[in-house]
């Protein structure tokens, strides 16, 4: 009870505004955070799961959030159903939902605690508990520790990528003991783009300045802190711009999108020659261009990646699904939604166009079925056995129906995940490469199922050799796709004549070459087939 009666003085004090715990919220949130500990340290789960929202918000904090809140107590009336504005009203969002801008969700279950202990917590604590970026932001949309030159934030359409980028340069222009009169570069594709996203957007700096606001000076195109830090916005269709100003930091928005992508980057370089560690971030939704894919190998930089899905709690509740049912699994949508970025080899044997324009919804009825397996040569975690199902449409076309891949796999997990695909699609026969393995892999696959029709095959040929008859059979419109396969399709369209650019073996293109040469090349002379 001693300490649930401190972390009440302490939110007292808070609510108050009294001075004798310095008057400043960072100091709130520290006290409340050793005495979070000391409850840990004390074993005071009892005052928690009896509803305590005090303790269970000083156990919150201490961890940073914790994965398991602790049991709820009473919900308010007015956070149940909305949620804090910075004055204390409420305004509808639905049930314990705190708006973050785009980029506020906290999957550890921090914002679900909060309005649970709202009975408990007067509405400008939880309006301020809310909105501090220390407690609602996810990990990957802080800052990195150690030493890096460029932070490189590709996400999805909506994942928060702008909400990180305001909150890095407002927290460089406020944290304590920050050097007065910082120079930042704000770089936009249009300086509307840096106005209205990066500045006055829902989630631009003069949003997210709760403290410390600056002004922004439309004339002069800067934004300017108490303090005297300076943040001047540019435009990538003026490269030249940047030549004369000097600046400690930089964030450069969507630069997937801009126009003089490479000299505006370059330029910025130049400038960067102020304070002991210039740095940049760059958030963007990714593009294969050359410079992005530059930042992300290079050693100096710091590559994470999120997704829309990472901040669903902030989206219209019917556009994740509506975007997945119409883009999931493609290339776009792993682009716009996932954040990845999609390039293929220009000798590569596929392109994603081309597998694009070749998938199905419906695939009607089946003939011969088959799943073939590129067994891995061993069983460590980056092994992967190719596992993809295929089978022949009225057409007389090649369905390629599943990746059933499966990685860090024993043998006795793949040739489980082999009869698992050969049961559920109702196949005909299994088709395994016996290169790596011998007959022992047919063994190991009757093992798990002794009725197992297998069809034991031997590569006497390179992949590269094996594989262009398939790609033919892609180029003349006599395979398509049920579906999206993210893995294999990566597979297909980074193989070139010295094999994947990772140096890895292609597993999974592997085992799509013997399906459909099983299926449609059959008795062509390679690859060579014998029963069992």
């Amino acid at each position: 009870m001693a300490h649930a009666a401190r972390v009440a003085v302490i939110v007292s004090d808070f609510e108050d505004g009294v001075a004798r715990i310095g008057g400043r919220w960072d100091r709130s949130l520290a006290q409340l955070g050793r005495v979070g500990r000391g409850m840990a340290d004390a074993g005071a789960a009892g005052s928690a799961a009896d509803g305590s929202a005090s303790a269970g918000m000083a156990a919150m904090i201490a961890g940073g959030a914790v994965a398991k809140p602790p049991a709820p107590a009473p919900v308010s009336t007015a956070v149940a159903s909305g949620s804090l504005a910075g004055d204390g009203s409420v305004r509808p969002t639905g049930a314990g939902s705190f708006p973050q801008g785009d980029g506020g969700a906290q999957p550890n279950g921090f914002a679900d605690w909060l309005a649970a202990a709202a009975g408990d917590l007067s509405p400008v604590l939880l309006a301020r508990l809310a909105s501090d970026w220390r407690l609602t932001g996810r990990p990957e949309q802080r800052p990195p520790q150690g030493d890096w030159r460029v932070w490189l934030l590709m996400g999805g359409r909506g994942s928060g990528k702008t909400r990180a980028g305001s909150h890095w340069v407002h927290d460089l222009a406020t944290a304590p003991g920050a050097r007065p009169g910082l120079r930042i570069a704000l770089v936009a594709e249009t300086l509307g783009d840096a106005r209205e996203v990066m500045i006055d957007g829902v989630s631009g700096i003069c949003r997210v300045a709760t403290r410390h606001r600056p002004d922004f000076e439309v004339s002069r195109r800067r934004l300017v802190w108490p303090n005297g830090t300076i943040a001047q916005i540019f435009s990538s269709e003026d490269p030249e711009s940047l030549r004369g100003p000097q600046f400690d930091y930089a964030w450069c928005d969507e630069l997937g999108k801009w126009k003089h992508a490479q000299a505006t980057f370059d330029m910025l370089q130049f400038a960067l020659r102020l304070g002991a560690d210039p740095r940049i971030l760059v958030t963007t939704t990714p593009r294969p261009i050359p410079i992005l894919k530059a930042l992300a190998a290079d050693p100096a930089t710091v590559l994470r990646r999120i997704r829309t899905m990472d901040n669903a709690n902030n989206l219209a509740p019917g556009f994740l699904k509506a975007m997945d049912g119409r883009y999931g699994g493609t290339r776009l949508g792993r682009q716009e939604l996932d954040g990845e970025m999609i390039a293929d080899r220009e000798d590569a044997l596929w392109n994603r166009d081309a597998i694009e324009a070749l998938k199905l919804r419906d695939t009607g009825p089946l003939g011969r079925i088959v799943v073939a397996v590129d067994p891995p040569a061993g069983s460590g975690a980056e092994s992967c056995c190719g596992i993809v199902v295929a089978g022949i449409d009225g057409r007389g076309r090649a369905v390629v129906l599943a990746d059933c891949s499966v990685e860090g796999a024993s043998p006795a997990g793949w040739a489980a995940a082999v009869v698992r695909a050969f049961r559920r699609f109702d196949a005909d026969r299994v088709v395994v490469e016996i290169n790596q393995g011998g007959d022992m892999v047919a063994a190991v696959l009757r093992g798990i199922d002794a009725r197992l029709p297998i069809t034991n095959v031997r590569a006497s040929r390179g992949k590269w050799l094996r594989a262009e008859p398939v790609a033919a059979l892609y180029e003349q419109g006599r395979v398509v796709h049920a579906g999206a396969f993210p893995a294999l399709e990566d597979q297909m369209c980074d193989f070139g004549a010295d094999g994947l650019s990772s140096g890895r073996s292609p597993d999974r293109l592997d085992a799509l070459v013997w399906a459909l040469t099983a299926l449609m090349l059959e008795g062509g002379g390679e690859p060579r087939l014998r029963m069992v």
